[in-house]
């Protein structure tokens, strides 16, 4: 394994999500139900199931498309949703 990319990922993915709206809907969801261990464990699957998907469908489209390109791809779209939230429209 390695571990470089590894604490990467991880410090990577731990600060973006922090105070996102899954976190949010995590602590209503857990205050609402008092069923905190099931919206644990629901809420670690769920994750685990589109990190599985998002790193299949990573690795089948590097071996597609350059990686320069999903580069700059991903950026056009993120700041196209930024924008598209800016405006109210998402």
């Amino acid at each position: 394994m390695d571990w470089k990319i590894f604490f990467a990922t991880f410090g990577t993915i731990f600060l973006a999500e922090l105070g996102d709206k899954t976190q949010l809907a995590n602590l209503f969801l857990a205050a609402k139900s008092g069923a905190w261990v099931s919206v644990c464990v629901a809420s670690i699957l769920a994750f685990a199931l589109v990190t599985l998907l998002t790193v299949i469908i990573g690795t089948v489209a590097s071996n597609m498309i350059k990686p320069e390109m999903i580069k700059y791809g991903t950026a056009t779209l993120f700041i196209m949703v930024g924008v598209l939230m800016l405006f109210g429209k998402l």
